[in-house]
């Protein structure tokens, strides 16, 4: 067995060890190298259970987390999904394999732009990114049956509730920026919105405006 074949066995071992057992989470963490969206100098911790600096200040998300919050979306190959915060793109990818239709939106041209290239490298065609602010979601997409938010806002933003259909279930961590946050998912009714605290996570907040850059 190569190194690398033997790191990504270590990567999936850990994922599973630490509560992602959805057997389609599992084959699309394998299938998207997260090699490939981390470069420089932390391209050698790659496949570690950590969060990595990328470009515009931003983080590539600790894998565990992204595969809990994917899990927890509960995806169907038929679902539309809003993914609020492209950074590196590599939870867009993981997505792609799982949804019919991605859309990803970050403030920061250039990790769209960045992100964008490695979608095409890739072959993922059902990706469209784009360079918004992220609290006013998509409302021209809308609306979607899933919505994933990876930096935190101290409420779920109305905006994006708005844009989920009934059904819909957004996966979003609520808290201050500097002190722990909670991963909460969000599951729209008839009658209502049902709120499920899942783990304690720590992101970036989800900041107004565009980047500089």
């Amino acid at each position: 067995m190569s190194d690398h074949d033997e790191r990504i066995m270590r990567f999936l071992y850990a994922l599973r060890s630490r509560g992602v057992t959805d057997a389609r989470v599992l084959m699309a963490m394998e299938r998207i190298d997260r090699g490939a969206f981390v470069r420089g100098l932390f391209a050698e911790r790659a496949y570690e259970d950590m969060p990595l600096p990328i470009a515009c200040g931003q983080t590539i998300s600790q894998p565990s987390v992204v595969g809990l919050m994917t899990q927890a979306l509960q995806l169907s190959p038929r679902d539309k999904v809003l993914e609020i915060g492209t950074g590196s793109g590599y939870q867009a990818a993981i997505l792609s394999l799982l949804a019919r239709r991605v859309y990803t939106v970050d403030r920061h041209r250039r990790l769209v732009r960045e992100a964008v290239e490695l979608f095409n490298t890739l072959g993922l065609a059902n990706i469209t990114a784009l360079t918004a602010d992220g609290s006013f979601g998509l409302p021209e997409q809308a609306p979607f049956d899933r919505i994933i938010v990876t930096a935190a806002a101290e409420d779920p933003p109305g905006p994006l509730l708005n844009q989920l259909r009934v059904g819909g279930i957004m996966v979003v961590p609520v808290g201050q920026s500097d002190t722990v946050q909670s991963l909460i998912k969000v599951t729209k009714t008839e009658d209502g919105l049902d709120y499920e605290e899942l783990r304690p996570v720590r992101f970036v907040p989800l900041l107004e405006g565009l980047g500089q850059e």
